[in-house]
């Protein structure tokens, strides 16, 4: 870089520093461009964004750290990252909205409320059984195919309850958080995008992780306490009921699945920002690969752990068995919950469909059976045909 150019203070974007034990991890909000440094990196970054020239800062570096610093990389980093503001670029950060919801939501008269609900939901459910979620409530109806579009349309408003619940937990920080609908495959997917989260100190970042979770345990209590509220004059539950404790259920499932810690689950943040890691998801899979490698004798296949941070190895070195213990989620779902609903629904399927009978039950077990298969068909199809396109693009590249 030239010397004219280190004489000439830059300007930044508006970044947050945070202390996260030795290091501070430095990003800028608005694209939630984020970079974790030592302490006296960020330190010379906030003599940079202070109007400290380069040259300047890179002289008051060696006098405070006795040790010359390759300002010319430092810079080039910042740029890579997003923190210097080009000569066209404002410097105004992206206005948060509706953080009056954010904070109204998660008060404490809010959060009183939502205690006293689920307690309700936890009594009702103890003196009734028949509102504790179990696989056998899915069927709620005799019509396979109802029972599957509403259970499948049934889960897109309860998605979002749970996304949004993210969406206000972050909003009440002031963070731009917002909500993104995209498909995967045949699939419709609700994503929170939260990446500012960094920004704030540790302990504000549990909230906006457990927000969504927090909020299936209220959708599961809003769901059987309606169920129990629309019960026939003979005390058996509705079709409403029957529906509302099916979908109670699901939600059941996905406050489950957010235990399987070998995936970026809530569970999985709020842990790494209790251990305070940066990247304890690769590292700690890494690491307990290598050893498995190394036990079976393939040390070719051992990767090197030098990519993360000393802390991060340290912590990812035992975090291995809670990645285990998140595998045995994952089979203890598919064994007492997935398997169940499976086997009934190919019980009923086969026996709409083998009586010999042209009623509305051999249509509807045939129009459900050949929509599931259909799914599976598009699934195998898909995959192959990804397969393909990387095998061609790994053939060109080479």
């Amino acid at each position: 870089m030239q010397t004219r150019a280190l004489d000439t203070a830059l300007p930044f974007h508006e970044l947050s520093f945070v202390a996260e034990g030795e290091d501070v991890v430095v990003g800028r909000l608005d694209i939630g461009s984020y970079a974790v440094l030592p302490r006296d990196g960020a330190e010379l970054l906030q003599q940079l964004c202070d109007g400290v020239a380069p040259s300047t800062a890179a002289q008051w570096y060696a006098a405070r750290f006795h040790e010359d610093v390759d300002i010319d990389e430092f810079l080039e980093s910042l740029h890579d990252l997003g923190f210097v503001r080009a000569a066209a670029e404002s410097a105004s950060s992206r206005p948060v909205h509706q953080q009056w919801a954010g904070r109204l939501a998660f008060s404490f008269p809010a959060l009183v409320l939502y205690c006293a609900l689920v307690a309700g939901g936890i009594v009702e459910m103890t003196a009734r059984r028949d509102l504790v979620p179990s696989p056998h409530q899915i069927f709620f109806a005799d019509s396979l195919l109802i029972v599957q579009l509403v259970i499948t349309f049934g889960q897109i408003p309860l998605l979002f309850a749970h996304e949004g619940c993210h969406i206000l937990a972050g909003k009440r920080l002031g963070l731009p958080t917002r909500l993104s609908i995209s498909n995967r495959l045949m699939y419709v997917v609700f994503e929170t995008q939260m990446n500012g989260v960094l920004s704030v100190a540790r302990g504000k970042r549990y909230l906006p992780f457990l927000a969504g979770m927090l909020g299936d345990v209220g959708v599961i209590a809003v769901l059987d306490v309606t169920a129990n509220l629309t019960r026939t004059p003979a005390g058996a539950l509705s079709i409403t009921g029957r529906v509302a404790v099916a979908l109670a259920f699901t939600v059941c499932m996905r406050l489950a699945w957010q235990f399987q810690l070998f995936l970026r689950t809530d569970l999985y943040f709020v842990a790494a920002t209790a251990l305070n890691c940066h990247d304890l998801h690769d590292a700690s899979k890494a690491i307990l690969w290598s050893r498995i490698w190394r036990i079976i004798g393939r040390p070719d296949r051992v990767v090197a752990e030098d990519q993360w941070t000393e802390h991060d190895r340290r912590v990812g070195s035992w975090y291995g068995p809670f990645l285990v213990l998140g595998v045995a989620t994952l089979v203890a779902i598919t064994v007492f919950a997935s398997t169940p609903i499976v086997l009934r629904y190919f019980d009923i399927a086969i026996q709409s469909v083998v009586t010999g009978r042209l009623d509305g039950r051999f249509w509807d077990g045939l129009l459900s059976l050949t929509i599931n298969l259909g799914q599976l068909a598009l699934l195998i199809t898909l995959a192959r045909r990804k397969k393909r396109q990387l095998a061609k693009r790994t053939a060109t590249a080479s």
